[in-house]
């Protein structure tokens, strides 16, 4: 039997409050896509595994009568039902826990949606506990807004991963304030999940534009999980000028544009 890993409570320590108002979110045709897909229309329920600040249960919740969302770390949860009552989104259960350890208890949904976390969790363990939790029509969603400045050409994304790689080495960092390294998804998604009971996957994509300021793009670094705001201690200050000073370099006006692809990966139950 696999042994779960258990959870770093350091993997986006200190970011709730940023990742809510600074992480790209996922535009509304997105959501729109899977009303299409799904034929969602208000009924069933849906589960949101690694919901963080509710970027995808909050928007998402008025195409069901009832969510489930669910996140390992309390912060997130606590900015999560926050948000949720600023726009009285009443339908919504948040349960801290780990998406491995779902289970019937939970119920039926018609729909599970991961967001920019698939990545983080126990891949096989959690698509084999999801099975039994989607009624027959269902399945699974995962979403990614595209946005990763490690793999853009854009060359102000370069210069800020040239800043980050200046201060922080040239690996990528994650966890353990700063201390762990990142590893490649390996295997991707698709193999994984073309190994698990699931009968059928297809990606889907939605263009659209995202625009960005220095403050902004500072406030999105200190949501990502390799770079977050505590690595740099009382050195902050001089990291988001170096930032600052690169990114003007690039672009004077130190305002920024960049055409993104959101995409969905559809993975039928059957």
């Amino acid at each position: 039997m696999k042994t779960l890993s258990t959870y770093d409570p350091t993997l986006f320590e200190g970011a709730a409050q940023v990742y809510a108002e600074y992480r790209t979110k996922y535009p509304p045709e997105v959501f729109e896509k899977l009303v299409e897909i799904f034929h969602l229309n208000g009924q069933g329920r849906l589960l949101d595994l690694g919901t963080g600040p509710g970027l995808i249960a909050i928007p998402l919740r008025t195409k069901f009568e009832e969510v489930i969302a669910i996140d390992p770390d309390p912060d997130m949860l606590k900015e999560a039902q926050q948000q949720a009552a600023a726009k009285e989104a009443n339908n919504i259960t948040w349960l801290e826990l780990g998406a491995e350890l779902i289970n019937p208890s939970l119920g039926v949904f018609k729909l599970a949606t991961i967001g920019r976390a698939f990545h983080w969790m126990e891949r096989e363990v959690v698509l084999e506990r999801l099975y039994e939790l989607l009624t027959d029509d269902g399945g699974l969603a995962l979403l990614n807004t595209g946005d990763n400045p490690w793999e853009s050409s854009l060359p102000w994304k370069q210069a800020v991963i040239g800043v980050v790689k200046k201060w922080l080495g040239e690996e990528r960092r994650t966890g353990q304030r700063g201390q762990g390294i990142r590893k490649p998804v390996d295997p991707p998604h698709e193999v994984v999940i073309a190994n698990s009971k699931f009968a059928r996957q297809e990606f889907y994509k939605v263009p659209f534009e995202k625009s960005w300021t220095i403050s902004s793009y500072l406030g999105y670094l200190y949501t990502t999980a390799f770079s977050l705001k505590i690595f740099y201690g009382d050195k902050a200050e001089e990291f988001e000028a170096d930032i600052k000073e690169a990114l003007l370099a690039v672009e004077p006006s130190g305002h920024f544009t960049e055409e993104l692809t959101a995409t969905i990966q559809v993975v039928w139950k059957n």
